[in-house]
């Protein structure tokens, strides 16, 4: 399903967006297959407008390390340099989609204009050379009823009917206005820690007020909802079969008979149906334009941490349509960023270890402090996730969540989930988190989900685990995390089922487990990925990071003051 959803953005209607990859992508530290002639995926670049320009990411990143926030990297200044260059060609796409959609929407009103004149003509035909004919005449009548046609165009079914009305109108009006071509996005890829998302940021906070539709994702997140979307598409659909088209309103003040009328919206509904999107194209108008403005202009989507794991090949398929679409940029250095960020002026820990009596004390010392500050209750509550499903919530108290590692992790709980706590709590304390070692190598997965989630939703974490964050997924006295050898032996049934458990319902098929070269390669991504998850909770720690998390979530917690503030620091930066 989701290759056809990946040629269902590259075919969608330009009503709604341009179709071709204005996208800003980013992944793990491989570059592109390069695979020519394979066809286009749209993806889109949004619109123009007449605010105040925002500094680009060039000026942006210019700024600061000037000021001593960032560390000049001549990898980070370049890809910002192409990202600008991006940006100002996008400012003039969006006003060339602009003209575009005028001119489709003109040549659209015409059409359906000069399409229902035909239509009545026919009818007027029809009705006046006795097509109609009541099966209760005799033959004689019929026979000369017949007879009558001789002008009428003779057709063999609606589908010859509707293509000789359109081809009419190609005639009458004209072909259909050609959208502008696209410019190439762009694709980063690079160590962890190497500045990829802060980048990614840096742009997409520039195209405010500039891109009119603009979507920036995660990649789980973007999952569910492509799979909600398609189950609301599903849905919307079969409402409609149930109730008489507003399209056929302007039927029934014709001075027709009912046969007449009845051939009409018949003839209306083979059009509608023949014209009716695929639910993948209908899908991807839903996920990629903003509702809350009009569908003209293009469109812009920002795709943070693009994996597989799941369905290699569908994988290698969306990354040969990127390449096509996409300049492939690396972010050389081999610094971890996240690593440099200053933690001068950290005024309380949030990251607790080992096990000891001694360190879970201050541990529930903690959640004991935060939750007095939120001046409520400590209760059980359940939330909604997606698809129906709902997720109880042990402990929670105005925005502060805690659970234990089992729980989250040593469930078949996954992405879904994770996002669900995400948006729902600004605060989340977990207990008990173990080494990792191969023995519960699905539950480090599902805690990688989990820390990937908390982070692009900046959440504060607070965690009690049994070894310090660099030591996390060393392994144990059972043996290290990682054999890539094991990979290749991972059963078929095991390996579906973990991967069915990493998204728990909220994902869009299951793939057999690995083998050979390619279980090496999924070794080597979550190799990626768990350094990426160590990079991120050494960030969660940081003032910086624990600063900005009352920014973000003040507008949705009605008590900012509810967050623990930690002292004033001087320099603030975008996170790595």
């Amino acid at each position: 399903m989701i290759p056809r959803l990946h040629r269902a953005i590259a075919r969608r209607s330009p009503l709604t967006s341009t179709a071709l990859l204005a996208a800003v992508a980013r992944h793990r530290d491989a570059p592109l297959p390069s695979v020519p002639g394979l066809p286009r995926l749209l993806h889109h670049a949004p619109g123009a407008s007449d605010q105040a320009r925002k500094p680009g990411p060039l000026t942006l990143y210019r700024d600061l390390v000037s000021q001593g926030k960032l560390q000049h990297d001549i990898y980070q200044e370049n890809v910002a340099t192409q990202l600008d260059n991006l940006l100002r060609r996008l400012e003039q796409y969006e006003m060339e989609m602009e003209d575009y959609h005028a001119r489709l929407s003109m040549w659209e009103n015409t059409r359906e204009k000069e399409r229902r004149r035909l239509l009545v003509q026919e009818a007027e035909d029809k009705q006046r050379d006795g097509v109609w004919i009541d099966e209760k005449r005799g033959f004689l009548d019929k026979l000369v009823s017949r007879k009558r046609r001789g002008n009428i165009e003779p057709g063999v079914g609606k589908w010859v009917s509707y293509l000789n009305r359109e081809k009419k109108l190609d005639t009458l009006v004209g072909q259909k206005p050609v959208a502008p071509i696209a410019p190439k996005g762009i694709y980063l890829y690079g160590n962890v820690g190497s500045g990829k998302t802060m980048l990614m940021d840096m742009f997409y906070g520039a195209t405010e007020g500039l891109i009119k539709h603009r979507r920036r994702f995660h990649f789980h997140e973007a999952m569910l909802e492509i799979h909600d979307h398609m189950h609301d598409v599903w849905k919307r659909r079969d409402e409609d079969k149930s109730i008489e088209s507003s399209a056929f309103s302007w039927i029934s003040s014709l001075p027709f008979d009912g046969k007449i009328k009845e051939w009409l919206i018949g003839e209306e509904k083979y059009k509608q149906n023949t014209q009716q999107k695929h639910i993948l194209l209908a899908v991807a108008d839903k996920f990629l334009v903003d509702r809350q403005a009009n569908k003209s202009g293009a469109s812009i989507l920002c795709f943070d941490e693009i994996q597989d794991g799941m369905q290699r090949e569908i994988f290698l398929d969306l990354l040969s349509k990127l390449d096509e679409n996409c300049n492939k940029i690396l972010v050389g250095t081999e610094t971890d960023y996240r690593r440099l960020i200053p933690t001068d002026g950290l005024t309380q820990i949030h990251y607790f270890w080992p096990l000891t009596s001694d360190i879970r004390s201050m541990y529930e010392a903690m959640w004991h402090d935060i939750t007095r500050q939120t001046a409520g209750n400590i209760i059980s509550v359940t939330i909604p996730v997606m698809f129906g499903r709902y997720l109880e919530i042990p402990k929670s108290c105005n925005g502060v969540a805690r659970f234990d590692f089992e729980y989250l992790c040593g469930r078949p709980v996954g992405a879904a989930d994770y996002i669900a706590i995400a948006r729902n709590y600004h605060t989340i304390f977990i207990s008990d988190i173990p080494a990792m070692s191969m023995k519960i190598r699905d539950k480090a997965r599902r805690f990688i989900t989990l820390i990937d989630e908390l982070y692009n939703h900046h959440c504060r974490l607070v965690c009690l685990a049994a070894s310090s964050i660099d030591d996390l997924f060393q392994g144990t006295d059972e043996g290290p995390l990682f054999d890539l050898e094991s990979f290749q032996f991972e059963g078929e049934a095991e390996g579906a089922k973990l991967r069915r458990d990493v998204l728990a319902e909220g994902n869009v098929g299951a793939a057999p487990s690995p083998t050979g070269l390619v279980a090496i390669l999924s070794g080597q991504e979550e190799m990626f990925a768990f350094r990426r998850a160590i990079s991120r909770l050494i960030e969660m720690q940081t003032p910086l990071y624990l600063e900005s998390v009352e920014r973000v979530h003040s507008s949705l917690q009605q008590q900012s003051s509810v967050l623990t503030k930690s002292s004033t620091v001087s320099q603030s930066a975008p996170s790595v």
